[in-house]
């Protein structure tokens, strides 16, 4: 069994329908570890987790588990590693889950029968999963235990309903009930049918980064100390302890007399590779990976290299103030259609990203935005742009680099 994740599964949802508790029921993990998610009950920055599905007996008799034994008390044949990349769902953060959407491979998208469908951010996430093309969706319907089975199956009707004109229109739909362990075997079923995306190892390698730590402890020894963590996904090809790597746009060291930050790209060394508690020599394309450096970790406390892009030293493209895109919108009928105007404020979610842009001329099917700081694109991904109709960012559409 290999020791790093096959497939990144992003998970989607209204707030408070139980993704992390649905990925805590498959990876017996806790994704909300981040201080203020634990503080407010909710997922605020992105959560992650890695799981190894276990086949138990062959054939279509077969089932799959996340556990050690087998319902029969055998022991199970490692199937496959997977890793969850646990978005928020509040409306206020769907900047946070489109950033996500740029590292995932498929979704698990969950909907809870306790609520007509669809709620708000349902509704705007299955626009991010149309907009950006993503097919391998898992649905998964929660909390079917607190309704009743009549109630349950008018609700399945109702995503049924909900789906029909989009992407994932035929996509599984399993009825879970995630504190009780029931029909988790079923989705990890579906999940295991998931082919694995073609990934070119032998690219000029890049990665997202989704998070980034100090992890030491206050108070530790100078002779102690370790650099800066950060922690994403590999797009293509793939890195090897000992390479020298160079990370865009980097870190703000200055501010001239206008009070523009002026941003210089970090160039270090890979210490460290590790794929949840699995230590690695080489990391390809595929799943969440952590990477040990011997940079300052004052740049990566606190997430300070969110969004950026890692990649081989003079592989990666120039970090630019503003760029030309293909501006696509989407189809809403709960926001006005309105044509852009001059100096108007865009939230973009760029990678891992999200950055303020404004408007500097717009044309019928492109925009050229100016950013509030500089960053690095990687050519061919979607930019997803979120405007203010009365005072609330919206999804409106998204571009692509011309």
């Amino acid at each position: 069994m290999q020791k790093q994740s096959e497939l990144n599964i992003g998970t989607l949802g209204h707030v408070d329908h139980g993704k992390t508790t649905l990925v805590s029921a498959i990876t017996h993990q806790w994704t909300d570890v981040h201080s203020e998610s634990v503080k407010r009950s909710m997922t605020i920055k992105l959560g992650y987790a890695d799981a190894t599905i276990n086949r138990c007996g062959d054939g279509e008799n077969a089932t799959y588990t996340t556990l050690d034994k087998c319902p029969d008390g055998s022991a199970p044949v490692p199937f496959r590693k997977i890793s969850f990349l646990d978005a928020p769902g509040h409306e206020t953060l769907m900047a946070t889950a489109i950033a996500g959407s740029s590292i995932i491979d498929a979704a698990l998208f969950v909907i809870s029968a306790s609520e007509p469908c669809p709620m708000p951010q349902t509704r705007e996430h299955l626009m991010i999963i149309n907009a950006l093309g993503i097919k391998n969706v898992i649905i998964a319907q929660t909390k079917v235990d607190i309704v009743g089975k009549e109630q349950a199956e008018k609700h399945y009707n109702q995503i049924r309903t909900f789906i029909k004109d989009s992407v994932i229109s035929n996509a599984p739909i399993i009825p879970v009930m995630a504190n009780k362990n029931i029909n988790i075997d079923v989705l990890l079923a579906e999940i295991a049918k998931i082919k694995i995306p073609d990934r070119d190892v032998n690219a000029d390698p890049i990665m997202y980064v989704a998070r980034s730590f100090d992890v030491n402890k206050p108070g530790t020894g100078i002779n102690k100390l370790v650099g800066g963590v950060i922690g994403g996904s590999i797009i293509r090809g793939k890195f090897k302890i000992g390479d020298e790597i160079e990370i865009r746009p980097g870190v703000n060291l200055s501010r001239d007399k206008q009070k523009r930050e002026t941003y210089e790209p970090v160039i270090t060394t890979i210490d460290a590779l590790s794929a949840g508690d699995q230590q690695l020599d080489e990391a390809m394309a595929g799943g969440l990976i952590a990477v040990g450096t011997k940079m300052d970790p004052s740049f990566t406390k606190a997430d300070g290299l969110v969004g950026q892009i890692v990649g081989k030293v003079g592989k990666l493209p120039e970090s630019v103030n503003s760029a030309v895109l293909n501006y696509v919108s989407l189809e809403r009928t709960d926001i006005p259609k309105q044509a852009f105007k001059n100096d108007e404020p865009l939230i973009l979610g760029i990678g891992t990203g999200t950055v303020v842009g404004y408007i500097k001329t717009a044309k019928k099917r492109s925009i050229e935005v100016t950013f509030n700081r500089p960053v690095c694109l990687d050519k061919g991904a979607k930019i997803s742009v979120l405007r203010n109709f009365s005072q609330r960012w919206r999804l409106s559409g998204y571009g692509m680099l011309v």
